[in-house]
């Protein structure tokens, strides 16, 4: 087999970023961007190669019944090939460089280095990104973006990390890709400074669902009426990208220092009003939504809970690992796992109140 390549060069500039949005399906706005070229052309070159720790093909999804449209699918290698979760213990864990790290990806590993054009590295420019590939995929175009891999930071967001991940959403032309996080207590599986991105081809309710503000006009909002309720920050275009990066982390510290974990999610998505211009959610309006849910910080295994909740079940979409429990389960019973770390709503709302009184001072 003949040794693949290392990451690629992709520079871009605010010309490439897709600023109308995306549709599903055959809509305006749907053919690929020359990022999700680039990246998907890449990762489907090493699953050719065998860089992962199985063949990911088609997987069985359905929709469960019931009004919060949850995604399920049966995702079996996943769940028994997957590499174990480091163990966690505290919520500021430092990195530890005797575990398993993203420094000992094989170079063929990374598929591209993402760095804005103009001056070198500052204050005003985003941090440059490896693309890697998540060796055990949720789906196709599942990666990790990795900020400066060598300097060794444990898990734990950043703004220039949010930032630069925030302008690669705005890259992809689909309304499929996702950026995700788990914080250390969040079920993070690696503590080594990572996002996942993935390409998720479902439409999911946090979408579009309204959201109550929590202060002042630009703030942030309370995410009902979806399967775990959220802190809603939201970006209409890339001048709002640092500022939203900002006040999430910020959050998020306020979060770990009330001794609570986090996990954050960002998908394109309509304004925190609802469906823009009162449409269907999709289509030109779209900014970027990204949710950050507080939760009680969860340390070692489960072995009784039926699945783990991480920021892609929290979101609605359930990776399954058996093929009885992705025929039988239903939405209530999905609702019940993946709510069990949240706050009660009462708490919920004082955090809330606190949060919008720290970020607007």
């Amino acid at each position: 087999m003949a040794a693949a390549a290392g990451p690629q060069d992709f520079v871009y500039g605010e010309e490439d970023f897709v600023l109308q949005g995306a549709g599903w399906g055959d809509e305006p706005g749907s053919a690929p961007s020359r990022f999700d070229r680039a990246l998907l052309e890449s990762w489907d070159d090493r699953m050719e190669r065998g860089l992962f720790r199985y063949r990911l093909g088609p997987l069985p999804t359905r929709v469960l019944p019931g009004p919060m449209r949850l995604v399920a699918q049966l995702n079996v290698q996943r769940g028994t090939e997957r590499r174990p979760p480091q163990p966690v213990r505290s919520l500021r864990q430092p990195f530890d460089p005797a575990a398993f790290h993203f420094g000992r990806l094989r170079p063929a590993e990374g598929l591209l280095r993402l760095r804005r054009a103009g001056p070198g590295p500052g204050p005003a420019a985003p941090p440059h990104l490896l693309v890697a590939i998540n060796a055990s995929p949720l789906e196709r175009g599942h990666v990790l973006l990795l900020p400066e891999p060598g300097r060794g930071l444990p898990q734990a967001l950043t703004a220039p990390l949010l930032r630069a991940a925030l302008e690669a959403a705005l890259l992809s032309a689909s309304p499929a890709f996702r950026l995700g996080f788990n914080g250390l207590g969040g079920r993070a599986s690696v503590n080594h400074l990572h996002l996942h991105a993935f390409y998720l081809r479902r439409p999911l309710l946090l979408e579009a669902a309204p959201a109550r503000p929590l202060g002042p006009r630009g703030g942030p909002g309370l995410l009902r009426g979806v399967p775990a309720p959220a802190f809603l920050f939201y970006a209409a275009g890339p001048a709002e990208l640092e500022r939203v990066a900002r006040d999430v982390c910020r959050a998020a510290e306020h979060l770990a220092d009330s001794g609570l974990a986090c996990n954050l999610f960002a998908t394109r998505g309509d304004p925190p009003g609802g469906a823009a211009g009162g449409g269907t959610g999709t289509g030109s309006g779209r900014g970027l939504r990204v949710l950050l849910w507080a939760r009680r910080p969860s340390f070692g295994a489960e072995p009784d809970a039926p699945f783990s909740v991480a920021l892609c079940e929290l979101a609605g979409y359930l990776s399954l690992p058996a093929a009885p429990l992705y025929r039988d389960i239903t939405e209530e019973e999905a609702l019940r796992v993946i709510r069990q770390p949240l706050l009660p709503e009462p708490e919920l709302l004082r955090l809330g109140e606190d949060l919008a009184r720290l970020l607007a001072g």
